[in-house]
């Protein structure tokens, strides 16, 4: 189908060879180059459209934002060209990264303005919550460490998103990173600014983001990068939740949500969010790396406090001797220390350590975990490690584990028993999984590409949208395996092991 974007056209499908709308007689192809599929969505200054570019080899899709004003108003008119000229130029700017939509055109055609920009295969993390569930505990930290690096990226360019939620992370299904969208234009409702333009922060003019999700001093017109945060914050409440914020008991007082009665998370993980949640922006985290440095020291939370039982023991860490030395140095000789200083000295101690060795310590510790036993990898995983890449895990006994949502990129996970494990959304692209034991085991939703499964038994294995594209299934035994909706090619199957039982994409079992 070749669809008329034409404003009130009556029937705007036509054929795919058509040149021409066969109800209004416009010209289809715009620029001569993009088919429009159909209409992705429609607000109050434009519409966006799923198209494919014709002259491109597979003429690939992509997305057409077509800037389509519903008001006569000048000052309207005008702020919504600007905005649309932003969301441009922000995507040209930042578009490299790997997480966000890059640009690939842009052009002005009879008055109008068009934005053309990569298409994202995939599901919204709003619609995962609808179909399958709130997230965990574990999920949502998981998230986090996924989009941070994204708002750290974004906001070192001097850019506020001004609009995350759900709707605008979507979870690729090429390879299961999230992508966050959405760049500021074309929205359903923008007030026209009244502030002084001098008083504005970067890139930002007018009271923009979504209810609920944007903190006050946004919709004051006066975002900041802590405001991006706040919307992370009420993000993960949702995830946690399903719960929109607007459907939330909130302090009548001072207008911040009373989340804490639908969330039951850690204590460690709940101060974390009351902080990025905060309604006073001078009191809530400023910057993602903060957050990240926060959910980075919470694995190693139980090892600084047996450190500081160690020292209130009598033990003299460079820690105490540091704090001793300060104290002698002041005229403190009341020989107690609290709790807060022993905290402060343990990690004063530790990033000495780190600076006299003059090595980075996330470095070190990667480099250190790269190889684990079976005991210490479950005990990572219970304390919120999720990337394991690059590790050797050769021959663990790791049969009935939990490892749903983790990273194996580039594992090494030869001849591991891996029997009845859950591995649920486990990304395992290019892992060495070769003669490992998977019978049984839980793989629906993960990423398998390029992965070497050689001679790997997989018997019985729930393979649900598993995307198994290029990975090497040689004397793999899929018999009794559930591969619905999975993506790998006849040949790759042709090279493993298959019988009656096993259930083929398309839902069916073998009739042999």
């Amino acid at each position: 189908m070749t669809y008329c974007i034409t404003n009130g056209c009556p029937n705007p499908k036509n054929d795919n060879a058509a040149q021409f709308c066969q109800s209004c007689g416009s010209k289809l192809w715009i620029r001569d180059r993009y088919r429009v599929l159909g209409a992705l969505g429609r607000g109050g200054f434009g519409a966006t459209f799923l198209a494919r570019d014709q002259l491109l080899p597979g003429c690939p899709p992509c997305v057409i934002k077509q800037l389509r004003p519903t008001t006569d108003v000048p000052n309207l008119l005008d702020m919504a060209r600007d905005l649309f000229q932003r969301e441009a130029k922000i995507l040209g700017k930042i578009g490299n990264h790997p997480q966000l939509p890059r640009l690939l055109d842009y052009f002005e055609m009879d008055k109008e303005f068009y934005l053309v920009q990569e298409y994202v295969s995939g599901s919204t993390l709003q619609k995962e919550v609808k179909r399958f569930g709130p997230f965990t505990e574990v999920s949502v930290k998981q998230f986090l460490n996924e989009i941070l690096p994204v708002i750290q990226y974004i906001h070192s360019h001097q850019i506020i998103h001004r609009d995350i939620k759900p709707a605008n992370l979507i979870r690729r299904e090429q390879d299961q990173q999230l992508v966050m969208i959405d760049f500021g234009a074309v929205k359903d409702k923008v007030n026209q600014p009244t502030v002084d333009p001098t008083d504005q922060t970067t890139l930002t003019a007018y009271a923009i983001g979504t209810p609920g999700y944007a903190p006050p001093e946004q919709m004051a017109m006066r975002p900041v990068y802590a405001s991006d945060l706040y919307a992370i914050g009420v993000t993960c409440i949702y995830l946690l939740t399903g719960v929109s914020p607007k459907d939330l008991p909130y302090n009548a007082q001072t207008g911040e949500l009373r989340w804490q009665e639908r969330v039951s998370v850690s204590s460690h993980f709940s101060q974390v969010l009351v902080k990025m949640l905060d309604i006073s922006v001078h009191n809530r985290y400023q910057m993602a790396e903060e957050i990240m440095r926060d959910l980075d020291i919470e694995p190693h939370l139980d090892s600084l406090a047996q450190s500081l039982s160690f020292a209130t023991a009598g033990q003299a860490t460079i820690g105490q001797q540091n704090t001793q030395s300060a104290e002698r140095t002041s005229g403190k000789t009341s020989g107690r220390i609290s709790p807060s200083a022993r905290m402060a000295a343990a990690i004063r101690a530790r990033k000495e350590r780190r600076v006299n060795s003059g090595a980075n310590y996330k470095g070190v510790e990667r480099r250190r975990n790269r190889k684990h036993t079976a005991q210490s990898l479950k005990d990572a995983y219970a304390k919120g490690q999720r990337d394991f890449s690059d590790h050797i895990l050769t021959q663990l006994d790791l049969h009935k584990q939990t490892f749903a949502e983790a990273r194996f990129a580039k594992a090494n996970l030869r001849e591991a028993n891996l029997t009845g494990a859950d591995l649920s959304q486990t990304h395992l692209g290019q892992a060495n999984l070769t003669r490992a034991s998977l019978k049984n085991a839980k793989l629906a939703g993960a990423h398998l590409v390029y992965a070497n499964l050689e001679g790997a038994d997989l018997r019985g294995a729930n393979l649900n949208r598993a995307n198994l594209g290029s990975a090497k299934l040689d004397g793999a035994n899929l018999c009794g395996a559930d591969l619905t909706g999975a993506t790998l090619s006849e040949a790759q199957l042709d090279t493993a092991l298959t019988n009656w039982a096993t259930i083929h994409v398309n839902g069916r079992r073998s009739l042999l």
